[in-house]
Parts: C-alpha cells; structure tokens; sequence
C-alpha cells in the first residue's frame, strides 16, 4: 500500500513538472477580460431587465 502512494505521488510531481504556468503578464491581461466582460453582461442584462419590466408592465395595464 505504502509503495503505490509513493508511486502515485511521484507521478503527480512529474505531472506537476510539465505544467506550462501563465506568466504574471498573462493573468493579468485575462482577469481584466473577465472583468470587462462581467461587466458588459451585468449592463445588458440590467437593460433588459428595466425594459422586459416595462413591457410587462405595460402589457398587465393594457390587459387588465
């Protein structure tokens, strides 16, 4: 049992070695796209929310 742990572990390290890491100029440049992005979709979801509400407030008024 202790043999296939120390073999398993070795293996994760070798995994581990051929692991290509993002520089930190790459995080950075991507975090600021998630951010940006986030943004874009919370404005437009926040547009069509305001006017998805108008319409069926609207619509309720001209029903009933």
């Amino acid at each position: 049992m202790l043999n296939r742990w120390k073999t398993f572990l070795r293996e994760v390290r070798g995994e581990i070695n051929k692991v290509t890491w993002p520089k930190r100029k790459e995080v950075r440049g991507t975090t600021i796209v998630v951010l940006i992005t986030c943004v874009v979709f919370g404005v437009y979801l926040w547009f069509v929310d305001i006017v998805m509400g108008r319409v069926l407030t609207w619509l309720y008024a001209a029903i009933g």
